[in-house]
């Protein structure tokens, strides 16, 4: 008899620890205290055997310097800056309380610190961020069979293939100077994660992020039917923010002035599990220092100032410039500057942990790598200040701005 559900077998944290009743909850508890274990050891032999060769490797190679990355950069016209991505010692005076920061806690921490991360992220036209409360999934997300990842990525190639975009156009062909920096029409690509918000609608139905339109879509059903709307309503790369208004989806701007998503991901690399709450927690203090409100939940949008976008009327471009104009105020509330925070399954690169993306309002989003406690300041700089570090950045969307603007321009 087979007393362990498939369900279990994938997910053993089910098992809440509790005292076990029966043969089947004894054989459950065995077969967890078996997983953990194994997953312990594959852990530590991955540290033994990844450690060396990561610090071996350090000595004989270097990631490219500063001026180097400006100048690369300075062709896709990406505002940056050549201040230290981090201000205390290295290593951190633990006795500064000015310098001292969060560390990992574990020594089965083996970073990437060699190798050249601008170019490791791939062009993509849309992500989205589907609701689950978690901080970890499924090894991947969208094979868990009945999820509306599953189902969006089930249907994203057949609908691409019927869309007006199917063809290639010029803008999609044409390639951007530096590898990783890119625009979001120069691909079709759909991203798809899982978030750690909550959904705000009733039922088992979703609530979803749509980057880097910088919205969110409520009421989302985790069936096909439900992808295939939500598809057609916001993701179709033929779309603008305005999305279509006649498949009975609603979304709204995100009332945020930046949207911070932090890999936790840790059935696919313990590193980003352990990562993720540490940046989170010196990210929190260090924009609340700067009087900002840090969220980690997204607000009902049903409570948003402004309502559905597509209860805008008018014309396709009377439609997209009100959006523009919700995003203006989104970003350019200086009364109360606020921020979002979500814990996101993987991303790729996760030997790079800390991994962390930036939205902005604007449209961008930068993608950072080797982000640790020492580097949240320069993190935060970006936020505020809209200037990209060039040794944290892995690559991003819609970042070239006009000489003397930032990201957070417009």
């Amino acid at each position: 008899m087979n007393v362990i559900s498939s369900r279990s077998s994938k997910d053993p944290e089910l098992y809440n620890g509790s005292a076990p009743t029966d043969l089947s909850s004894c054989l459950l508890k065995a077969y967890v205290l078996s997983h953990q274990q194994k997953n312990s050891k594959m852990e530590t032999f991955k540290h033994m055997v990844r450690g060396p060769f990561m610090t071996a490797r350090s000595y004989i190679q270097s990631p490219p310097q500063t001026d180097t990355l400006c100048s690369k950069l300075a062709h896709a016209s990406v505002p940056t800056t050549t201040d230290p991505c981090r201000l205390c010692p290295d290593p951190c005076d633990d006795s500064n309380l000015e310098f001292r920061h969060e560390g990992w806690g574990t020594k089965l921490f083996d970073v990437d610190l060699s190798s050249d991360m601008l170019g490791t992220v791939k062009p993509y036209r849309r992500q989205v961020v589907i609701s689950t409360g978690k901080h970890d999934w499924e090894r991947e997300v969208t094979e868990a069979d009945g999820s509306l990842a599953f189902h969006l990525n089930a249907i994203h190639s057949k609908l691409l293939e019927e869309s007006k975009v199917s063809t290639a156009s010029p803008k999609q062909k044409k390639s951007s100077p530096v590898e990783g920096v890119f625009d979001s029409d120069s691909s079709t690509r759909l991203g798809i994660l899982n978030g750690s918000h909550h959904s705000c609608s009733s039922g088992n139905k979703e609530l979803v992020l749509v980057l880097p339109d910088y919205k969110v879509v409520k009421g989302v059903d985790p069936s096909q039917r439900g992808a295939e709307d939500l598809w057609k309503s916001a993701l179709d790369p033929g779309l603008g923010r305005a999305g279509r208004t006649d498949l009975q989806m609603r979304s709204w701007v995100l009332p945020y002035n930046c949207l911070i998503l932090l890999c936790s991901h840790k059935r696919r690399d313990n590193r980003c599990h352990i990562a993720a709450p540490v940046l989170k927690r010196a990210l929190t203090s260090s924009l609340e220092l700067q009087g900002w409100e840090v969220h980690d939940q997204v607000d009902d949008p049903e409570q948003y100032d402004d309502g559905p976008i597509e209860n805008i009327e008018g014309t396709s471009e009377e439609r997209e410039q009100e959006v523009l104009n919700r995003l203006k105020r989104a970003a350019s509330n200086d009364d109360s500057k606020r921020a979002l925070i979500l814990f996101n399954s993987h991303i790729g690169g996760h030997k790079y942990a800390g991994n962390v993306i930036i939205y902005f309002p604007q449209g961008s989003a930068v993608w950072y790598g080797r982000v640790s406690s020492h580097e949240v300041v320069a993190v935060t700089r970006t936020i505020t200040e809209g200037v990209v570090f060039p040794t944290l950045l892995r690559g991003g969307l819609n970042l070239s701005r006009e000489t003397g603007k930032h990201l957070n321009d417009w």
